[in-house]
């Protein structure tokens, strides 16, 4: 049982770590004005477990910070992933 607490642990983290690389590249890339990440892929990373890297990535760089939907959603989808990751750790783990 200890191999799935691993597993989660690194899809956790390697999702986290997308997030916030996706983030600071769309701030980047929105800086330079060039073509951007879809909010799609964003919330998508943040969905598959990665809100955190998004979230911290999202006030880190100071970007999407006065969107609505992400201000919002992102805190609420790291609710889920806790949940979630909770859920299978418990019940599997």
């Amino acid at each position: 049982m200890q191999t799935l607490t691993l597993a989660v642990f690194i899809y956790a983290c390697i999702l986290n770590i997308v997030g916030y690389i996706l983030m600071s590249l769309d701030k980047d890339l929105a800086v330079k004005r060039r073509r951007r990440i879809p909010e799609k892929r964003l919330f998508g990373t943040a969905w598959l477990g990665g809100a955190l890297g998004v979230l911290i990535g999202m006030y880190h760089k100071h970007h999407k910070t006065q969107h609505t939907t992400f201000t919002a959603g992102i805190p609420f989808i790291l609710i889920v992933n806790i949940v979630i990751y909770g859920f299978i750790l418990v019940q599997f783990g």
